[in-house]
């Protein structure tokens, strides 16, 4: 593999974008030489709409602590652009308390229903699933049994944060019900075995997520560079562009420091144009 060998991916297939969208790190100070990414005095309600101007998909964490209201669903429809995309993350009640097993069935169809108003702005569901949640014979029966019950006009993906998931009758299994194993560069699974689950895709998507060490306080800059990190995933993001219409890649601020200029990074790798901070203090406001 060369070193800096990359071709342009158009950004029809390659979704780049953030782990979120409101954060008060990300607002650029009062006194500050220069812009961190939103402009200067941006409020909470002005943050979707000027986060939609520079990246044209976002993950939805809170999603993960409760199922939204229908009115904030259709809230986040109606306040985005025609072509933007949200993924939403199931909540914890279903993957972490109830283990995907007895009491999730009526949460996971009041979760769809609601994931139903995005329409076509729904990029994934998420299904993340936690690291004490083991292949077990008790385990997989209970994914066994809980992938029937995943709506087939909604598309899931689906986080295991244990090795010992990553098998041949695993990978089978989530191929019939066209469920793709979420690429996480982050410190569960080692990212050589990720890739290797690249090979049984068969969904019409892949997803990835870039997470790291949470020992972060501040969200305003990049403090931990990964550039050969970010070129591994570039390339990997080509290759799967050739296998899929659609991958979508969401960086935690926690990767570098400060997930938009992550997420700029890789767009610029893969050759798409990037709206950075400096542009976005330019352009007019909305508040």
């Amino acid at each position: 593999m060369s070193k800096h060998k990359t071709t342009s991916v158009p950004a029809a297939c390659a979704h780049i974008g953030c782990q979120g969208w409101n954060y008060e790190d990300w607002v650029t100070g009062p006194a500050a030489d220069e812009t961190v990414f939103y402009p200067r005095g941006t409020r909470p309600a002005a943050m979707l709409d000027i986060y939609t101007r520079a990246f044209a998909t976002v993950e939805i964490d809170s999603t993960f602590y409760a199922v939204p209201s229908a009115a904030t669903v259709d809230g986040w429809h109606k306040r985005s652009p025609l072509h933007f995309t949200f993924a939403l993350k199931l909540p914890q009640q279903i993957t972490h308390e109830f283990g995907l097993r007895q009491g999730s069935r009526e949460l996971l169809a009041e979760f769809c229903d609601h994931a139903r108003l995005l329409q076509d702005k729904l990029a994934a569901v998420l299904i993340q699933l936690p690291p004490q949640f083991e292949a077990t014979p008790e385990n997989l029966r209970a994914l066994e049994t809980f992938l029937p019950h995943l709506p087939r006009d909604l598309p899931f993906t689906i986080e295991f944060r244990h090795a010992s998931w990553i098998t041949g009758e695993t990978l089978n299994l989530l191929a019939t019900h066209r469920v793709p194993v979420a690429l996480v560069e982050g410190q569960w699974i080692a990212r050589r075995t990720l890739f290797r689950t690249v090979e049984h895709v068969a969904a019409d998507f892949a997803y990835i997520r870039f997470m790291g060490a949470r020992d972060l306080t501040r969200f305003d800059r990049v403090q931990r560079p990964q550039e050969s990190n970010l070129q591994l995933w570039s390339e990997a993001i080509t290759r799967l562009c050739a296998r899929v219409p659609r991958v979508y890649a969401y960086f935690s601020n926690y990767y570098e420091g400060h997930a938009p200029a992550s997420a700029n990074k890789l767009k610029r790798l893969l050759h798409q144009p990037t709206l950075d901070a400096a542009d976005l203090e330019d352009q007019p406001s909305l508040f």
